[in-house]
C-alpha cells in the first residue's frame, strides 16, 4: 500500500492556528469537554455517575465560562440506552457526530446496544465512560465493568486512556475515526483518577493510531481509472434493462446528489434498501423505493427483471438477499462501497470499485460522458410494474388499518417530515406509505432492528433540526422500551410528534406466528396489559394527548396533531389482524414473494416456459 508525502488534510492541520488555550494547564476532563467545543459538538446527550462526574462538572464550568450560543447543551434522558439512540438520531439526522456520555459499569454496559446499533448501520458517535481509578481497575471494584472487551466487538474502535498526557489527542482522534472512511461509533472509556489529572492542553494533535491514516489518505486519493470506467460502461451498454441498488452507504456519504445526477443522466431505475430510503426523492419517477423481504412487489419484480444492477453503498444484507443464489438471477453485477470487505462478501459482482459514493460516482459519470443508450422501453416496463403491482391494504375491514393512517399522514406532511420509527409491522408500513424527498429524513434501526429507537432518536434528530418537524411513528411494544423518555420531550419542550399505532401486540412476531406458527401467540399478546398510554403522556405533561378509535377520526385529528405546538402525542387503535405485504418469508426468492389479499401478483411462468437464461437474459414476455 502505498502512502502520501502530505495529504491535503494533514498540510491544513499543520498550517492551522495556534489554538488560543495552547499551553494552559487543565485537567483531563477540561481537555475532553474543550476538544468537544473545539470539533462543533453543542449538545451532549448523558447519564451521570460517580465516575463520571468530573467531566460532567467540566461541562458545567465551560458552561458558565461562556455565552448562551457557545454553551454546549446537555440533554439527560431517562436511561442510558436512550442517550445512545438520541447521539444516534442527532447524528442520522444531521451528518455530523453525536456525543453521549455515561458512568462506569453499568452506565457502560446500559450503552452496549445503541454502539452495536450505530456500528451495524454505520452511524458516527462517541461514546464517553467513565472507569474507576486506575488503581482500582480488575479488582471488581463498585461499578467496575470491562468497557474495553466488551465494547471492542460491537464499535468501530474503543480507547481506554491510561494515560492522561494522550487524553487530548485521543479525543481528537476519536472524532477522526468515527467520521472517516465507513463511518462508525468510538467508545473513549477514562478512569477517574485519569479525568482530573492535569496536564498542559496543546491545542492540536492527533494520536497516532498505526496504519489507519495511510488507508484514510489512500481511500481519499482514489480514481476510478480509465480501464475500470470502459469495463463498467461495456456492462452497461450490453443491459437492456440496467437497475440502481442503493443503501445506507450514500446518505452516510452525503452522496445523494450524486446519486440523483448518475440516476437521471443514465436514465436508470432506482431501488433502496430501507436505511438508503430518502437517497433518491420516493416522489421521483425513476423512484421503485425499497426492495427487500417487505419491499414494494415491484422494485422486486424489478430486481427479478433486471439484467444489470449496480449496487451502490450497499451490502446485500439477509434482508435483501435473503436467497443468494436467486437474487437478481438475471443480472451483471457491480459494487461501488467505501469498504472493501463488503465486495464479493456476499454476491459475486463482476465489476467493483472501493470508493465512497460521493467520489466515485461523479469520477464514473465523467467517464461516461460519451455514452448513449435509450432505455425509454425499460422504463416503461418499470412504470407498468409500479401500476400493476401498486400497494394497497384492506379497505373492507372497519378497524383503522395502518396502513391508512400513515397515507394520510403522508399527505398532511407532504415527504418533507423527519420520520423515525421503532421496530416491526408499523416500521415497514412507514417506510412503504410514506414519502421522503430528501435524506437523512428516514431514521430507523436496520441492521440491529432495536425495538424502542423511534422515541429516543426523535428527540436527538429534534434537536439537530430544531426547525423541522419530526414524527415518531412508533408501536406499542418499541415505545415500551424506552416510554420513559416521553418525560425527556416535556421536561426540554423538544417539540417530537409521537404517533403510536397500537395493535395491542408485537405485530410482526405475531405475524410470523401467524404465517408459519399456526397462530400460536407465545408472548406476542398485549391484549390483557393495562397500558393507558394517553394518561402516562398526560402524567408527562403533555400538551396534547388523544386517541383515535373510529375511521372518521383518523385524518382531523391527525391534522390537529401535526400542526399542534410543542411534543403531542396521537394513539390509534389499529387493526390487531394486520399483516405487513408484501413478504419474502425465510428461504424464498422474490419469485415467491407474498403479496398476501390486495396487492396483485404477477403470473409465475409454466413449467414448461423458459423463464430466462442465467447471468444476462431476459425473462419471457419482458416487453
Amino acid at each position: 500500500m502505498k502512502t502520501v508525502a502530505k495529504p491535503a488534510r494533514r498540510a491544513l492541520a499543520e498550517a492551522a492556528p495556534k489554538h488560543p488555550l495552547a499551553g494552559k494547564e487543565m485537567s483531563s476532563a477540561d481537555m475532553i469537554v474543550q476538544v468537544l467545543a473545539d470539533e462543533g459538538v453543542d449538545t451532549i446527550f448523558g447519564y451521570s455517575g460517580g465516575a463520571i462526574l468530573p467531566t460532567y462538572d467540566a461541562i458545567f464550568r465551560y458552561n458558565a465560562n461562556h455565552s448562551a450560543a457557545e454553551e454546549i447543551r446537555l440533554i439527560v434522558p431517562a436511561t442510558e440506552q436512550g442517550a445512545g439512540f438520541m447521539a444516534a438520531g442527532y447524528a442520522r439526522s444531521s451528518g455530523k457526530v453525536g456525543v453521549f456520555l455515561v458512568t462506569s459499569g453499568p452506565g457502560a454496559t446500559n450503552s452496549v446496544t445503541p454502539i452495536r446499533d450505530c456500528q451495524a448501520d454505520s452511524i458516527p458517535v462517541i461514546l464517553i465512560t467513565g472507569q474507576v481509578p486506575r488503581a482500582a481497575m480488575g479488582t471488581d471494584a463498585f461499578q467496575e465493568a470491562p468497557v474495553f472487551n466488551i465494547m471492542a466487538a460491537c464499535a468501530k474502535h474503543v480507547f481506554l486512556v491510561t494515560d492522561e498526557t494522550k487524553m487530548e489527542e485521543t479525543m481528537r482522534r476519536a472524532f477522526d475515526i468515527a467520521r472517516s472512511g465507513r463511518p462508525g461509533p468510538v467508545v473513549i472509556d477514562v478512569p477517574k483518577d485519569v479525568q482530573n489529572a492535569l496536564g498542559t492542553f496543546k491545542g492540536s494533535g492527533l494520536l497516532p493510531v498505526r496504519g489507519y491514516q495511510e488507508r484514510m489518505d489512500e481511500l481519499a486519493e482514489t480514481q476510478v481509472s480509465a480501464s475500470e470506467g470502459e469495463a463498467f460502461f461495456k456492462l452497461l451498454a450490453n443491459a437492456e434493462s440496467p437497475l440502481l441498488y442503493c443503501g445506507g452507504g450514500v446518505i452516510n456519504g452525503e452522496a445523494a446528489p450524486e446519486l440523483r445526477a448518475f440516476a437521471e443522466r443514465f436514465g436508470i431505475p432506482v431501488v433502496t434498501t430501507l436505511m438508503g430510503i430518502g437517497a433518491v426523492d420516493t416522489t421521483s419517477d425513476l423512484s421503485l423505493q425499497m426492495l427487500g423481504m417487505h419491499g414494494m412487489a415491484y422494485a422486486n419484480y424489478a430486481v427479478e427483471d433486471c439484467d444489470f444492477l449496480f449496487a451502490i453503498g450497499s451490502r446485500f444484507d439477509d434482508r435483501v438477499a435473503g436467497k443468494v443464489k436467486d437474487f437478481a438471477p438475471r443480472a451483471r453485477i457491480a459494487h461501488l462501497d467505501i469498504d472493501a470487505s463488503e465486495i464479493e462478501k456476499v454476491k459475486h459482482v463482476d465489476w467493483s470499485h472501493v470508493a465512497d459514493a460521493k467520489r466515485g460516482l461523479p469520477q464514473l459519470q465523467k467517464l461516461g460522458a460519451s455514452f448513449k443508450k435509450d432505455y425509454r422501453r425499460w422504463q416503461e416496463h418499470v412504470t407498468k410494474l409500479k401500476r400493476s403491482h401498486a400497494m394497497a391494504w384492506n379497505t373492507e375491514s372497519p378497524a383503522i388499518q395502518a396502513e391508512y393512517v400513515l397515507q394520510q399522514l403522508n399527505e398532511i406532511t407532504k415527504g418533507e417530515a423527519i420520520v423515525t420509527t421503532g421496530v416491526g409491522q408499523h416500521q415497514m408500513w412507514a417506510a412503504q406509505y410514506i414519502d421522503f424527498k430528501h435524506p437523512r429524513t428516514f431514521l430507523t434501526s436496520g441492521s440491529m432492528g432495536t425495538m424502542g429507537f423511534g422515541l429516543p432518536a426523535a428527540i436527538g434528530a429534534q434537536i439537530a433540526n430544531p426547525d423541522k418537524l419530526v414524527v415518531d411513528v412508533d408501536g406499542d411494544g418499541s415505545i415500551r422500551m424506552n416510554l420513559g423518555d416521553l418525560e425527556t420531550l416535556t421536561t426540554y419542550d423538544i417539540p417530537v410528534k409521537v404517533l403510536l399505532l397500537n395493535n395491542l401486540g408485537d405485530g410482526m412476531v405475531r405475524q410470523w406466528q401467524d404465517l408459519f406458527y399456526t397462530s400460536r401467540y407465545a408472548g406476542t399478546d398485549k391484549s390483557l396489559h393495562k397500558k393507558d398510554f394517553i394518561k402516562a403522556a398526560e402524567a408527562d405533561g403533555f400538551p396534547f394527548a388523544k386517541r383515535v378509535s373510529a375511521m372518521k377520526d383518523v385524518r382531523p385529528l391527525l391534522e390537529e396533531f401535526v400542526h399542534a405546538k410543542g411534543p403531542a402525542f396521537l394513539e390509534v387503535m389499529t387493526d390487531t389482524h394486520g399483516h405487513v405485504y408484501p413478504m419474502v418469508g425465510p428461504g424464498m426468492g422474490y419469485k415467491d414473494m407474498i403479496t398476501g389479499k390486495w396487492i396483485a401478483a404477477r403470473e409465475l411462468p409454466k413449467k414448461d416456459e423458459p423463464s430466462g437464461s442465467e447471468g444476462g437474459g431476459t425473462p419471457t414476455g419482458y416487453f
